[in-house]
């Protein structure tokens, strides 16, 4: 059963592959919310046939009557915008058949977020054979590069801890106030960060009362990290531990890192650095108090702090967001937003929900 209406006048024709997921739940979330895009095709192959609103009771009041397809490459053709919240490999076999076919694609996979294509085997585990993609693709994080995003016809949306990692270090990368190399990153997500499918750590008597680090030395978003941060200048090194937290939406990333030798080093001037950076910026909040992962939660505002701690030498930068909104699918939309023109805080909140 298809989406009967059609895309109202004045408005974006939007497509959500893999909308079964986590992610997809969200993008639908978000969409009918927005004011100038209209969701009309929405896949799920391993539900296909299933009504959204079984599987989401959330979604009932806006998408009564949707129900999950197979994917049909024909019926996204001339739309303004397809997301895609697949796997990396099924993402990597869908672009190219996407491409010239629609406005902009979004991916919210990490098939494209990676310059470097000889880091995919090694974090990923797969080979990376479509280059020409990989250097058309724009990093969908406005936040550190608005320009790129406009007009963008590939966005590759951040992953959730790389999202806060990013926010809370980059500043201070870019101004010269700390070193490249020795960067701590201790991360805690929420339980929807491993998505919906049925694994052990997910389930609620592994993860209610549990606190558990996971991906030691080698989690794949190590790369990604050191390759948003790093910007333009030379490489950066991070060392990134993250954490499963019992909470359903969260990522709180503390990061930890050395001044450079001689830098002007104090809180207030962290903080003034964090505070110029993002100076104007709709969903980042930097204050001197210490950020909360409630406060984030269904918003896409990113919420930063910074510390100087004389005593050991050390810059604390701590950010907190929702993984699934700011983390992903919110961070999609506004990437999105952006390349299309729009608005770029369109359908998104930035008043999170409390208590």
């Amino acid at each position: 059963m298809r989406m009967s209406h059609p895309v109202r006048a004045g408005r974006r024709g939007a497509a959500i592959v893999g909308a079964s997921g986590y992610t997809g739940a969200e993008l639908m979330r978000l969409c009918a919310q927005h004011p100038d895009l209209d969701l009309v095709y929405a896949t799920g192959d391993t539900q296909a046939g299933t009504l959204a609103s079984a599987l989401y009771p959330s979604v009932t009041a806006t998408y009564p009557d949707l129900v999950f397809e197979e994917f049909d490459t024909d019926r996204v053709d001339g739309l303004d915008v397809v997301f895609l919240g697949l796997p990396h490999e099924a993402s990597m076999a869908l672009v190219p058949q996407l491409t010239g076919r629609v406005g902009t694609i979004v991916d919210l996979s990490a098939a494209y977020r990676l310059k470097d294509a000889s880091l995919y085997p090694v974090w990923y585990g797969f080979e990376h054979d479509q280059p020409e993609h990989l250097a058309s693709a724009v990093y969908g994080l406005p936040e550190l590069d608005r320009t790129g995003l406009k007009g963008a016809s590939l966005v590759a949306t951040p992953g959730c801890h790389v999202t806060a990692a990013a926010l809370a270090l980059e500043p201070l990368v870019a101004a010269g106030l700390i070193e490249r190399h020795g960067i701590i990153v201790d991360s805690k997500t929420g339980i929807s960060g491993a998505g919906r499918g049925l694994k052990h750590a997910s389930l609620f008597c592994s993860a209610d009362e549990n606190l558990e680090a996971y991906g030691l030395l080698d989690h794949r978003h190590t790369p990604e990290i050191e390759q948003a941060i790093g910007g333009a200048g030379p490489a950066c090194q991070v060392l990134f531990t993250p954490h499963l937290a019992p909470l359903n939406r969260a990522i709180l990333a503390t990061c930890y890192a050395r001044p450079v030798e001689d830098a002007a080093m104090s809180t207030p001037a962290l903080l003034a650095a964090m505070a110029r950076r993002y100076e104007g910026e709709p969903f980042v909040v930097v204050r001197p108090t210490s950020p909360s992962t409630k406060a984030a939660m269904g918003t896409n505002t990113a919420f930063l702090t910074a510390r100087y701690d004389d005593r050991t030498g050390t810059v604390i930068a701590i950010c907190a967001i929702d993984n699934l909104c700011k983390g992903a699918s919110g961070g999609a939309i506004q990437a999105a937003n952006v390349a299309l023109g729009l608005d770029e805080t369109a359908g998104l909140q930035r008043v999170g929900l409390y208590p």
